[in-house]
């Protein structure tokens, strides 16, 4: 595979992670675009990994900053996840409390 074409797939893979970089930023986990991302972002891991172009020494520096887009991916949907726990449980909590009054009124 051509130089360029291994730098494209770079590319492409980086703007992908940065885009679901963006989207877990703002929420937006649970969404059907987020999920169109991941399955681009498979298939150009898969044709990057097949190439072998992040094994190359040319590329080393390119490989450390998918690594780092990867890693502020994993914070930015960690803080997502513990985003929806915190407001799953607000819920929980007024559902309980919405009983409760229930129950006292029929009292």
């Amino acid at each position: 595979m051509s130089t360029d074409k291994e730098i494209k797939l770079l590319d492409d893979l980086q703007s992908l992670l940065e885009k679901q970089i963006e989207l877990a930023q703002q929420g937006n986990v649970a969404g059907s675009r987020l999920e169109t991302l991941n399955e681009r972002a498979d298939s150009l891991i898969g044709q990057i990994v097949q190439t072998g172009t992040l094994e190359s020494a040319e590329f080393k520096n390119r490989r450390k900053q998918l690594q780092k887009l990867y890693e502020e991916l994993c914070l930015a949907l960690t803080a997502a996840k513990a985003d929806t726990v915190e407001k799953l449980s607000q819920l929980r909590k007024g559902k309980k409390t919405i009983g409760t009054y229930r129950n006292n009124i029929r009292l």
